[in-house]
């Protein structure tokens, strides 16, 4: 079979990222699919890194072992927390940030995440080699704008300001700017793996349900959609806004500008969460025990697995998405 190079698109989510993982394991085992461009948002931005830097050190295979090797030293140890505080810990911790700031609870600014960077990825190899090319996706507070930072310039800065949660942690400032989570922003960020990389094919591997299964009723599955709007609204716009542009350049076929073929010529693909994820309250996001996160990345596993069975020979081919009918 003949190699297949995709572009990837890997949504945030916080612990869901576990799922992320999983998708992205098992896609790592078909031998003949490479990669061109990844875009990532907060543990979207994570796994992406994991990838190209594994990558880089031994190919699919050291890939697979780095995202490894960082969800597990991501685990909360079962050693640490015998009576099982760890599964009502985030709902406590939610109430808690509505009343005082990152700046109230965590003046010196402590992030685990930054170790835990700084020893599995080699930046400077990273900045100097990449196998392929990376847009890490981070919201500008000052400004409110998109950022995109690029694979020549990343350091563990760059990627936590990509997942820093403003209820969590004091904003990442980088060269006088100052970040929160690329989510409010873009999530994934789309349009420059479309308009600044070569191969064809998009895969959109995502968090969110594009749609509830049934609008909300209660208060907290209200709030919990509310919470969830924030981090996707913006991915829609961009997704409507491309399949607008498939429909004008499919109608009008005569027009020749660059960005009008790239459009014509994308193979689109999406896969989203499978039903547990879809129902899991949102405070589950910062549960990092090791049976949740073993869990979510299995079932990523999974959902990959189904969707390779169902949609493995579109790949380098055709779209498995029709955009038009999915965001318009």
């Amino acid at each position: 079979m003949s190699e297949v190079k995709l572009n990837l698109a890997l949504q945030g989510g916080g612990a869901h990222g576990a799922f992320t993982w999983g998708m992205l394991d098992r896609l790592l085992q078909e031998d003949d699919i490479r990669f061109d461009g990844i875009s990532g948002t907060s543990a979207g931005a994570m796994n992406a890194v994991m990838l190209t830097a594994g990558w880089q050190q031994g190919g699919a295979a050291g890939a697979r072992a780095l995202l490894s090797e960082f969800w597990h030293r991501l685990m909360l140890p079962d050693s640490f927390d015998p009576a099982g505080w760890s599964r009502h810990w985030p709902t406590w911790w939610s109430g808690v940030t509505r009343h005082l700031s990152p700046y109230d609870l965590n003046p010196f600014d402590i992030n685990p995440l930054r170790d835990l960077l700084n020893d599995l990825v080699d930046f400077e190899r990273l900045r100097r080699d990449a196998p392929f090319q990376l847009f890490i996706a981070a919201t500008e507070v000052e400004t409110a704008k998109l950022k995109l930072f690029r694979e020549h310039e990343l350091s563990t800065e760059h990627l936590l300001a990509s997942a820093c949660l403003p209820a969590l942690y004091q904003a990442v400032e980088i060269e006088g700017a100052h970040y929160w989570d690329g989510g409010f922003a873009g999530n994934p960020v789309v349009y420059p793996l479309l308009f600044d990389c070569k191969a064809r094919d998009l895969l959109l591997l995502l968090l969110h349900p594009q749609q509830p299964a049934a609008p909300p009723v209660s208060a907290q599955a209200i709030a919990d959609r509310v919470a969830e709007l924030g981090f996707q609204t913006t991915f829609m716009r961009e997704m409507r806004a491309l399949a607008a542009m498939h429909q004008r350049a499919r109608r009008s076929p005569w027009r020749l500008g660059r960005p009008e073929r790239r459009i014509r010529q994308m193979r689109l693909h999406v896969l989203g969460p499978d039903e547990g994820l879809s129902q899991l309250h949102r405070s589950s996001k910062l549960d990092v025990r090791p049976d949740f996160l073993l869990e979510l990345m299995q079932r990523g596993q999974a959902q990959m697995d189904r969707w390779l069975q169902q949609n493995r020979s579109a790949l380098g081919r055709s779209s498995s998405c029709d955009i038009e009918a999915e965001f318009l």
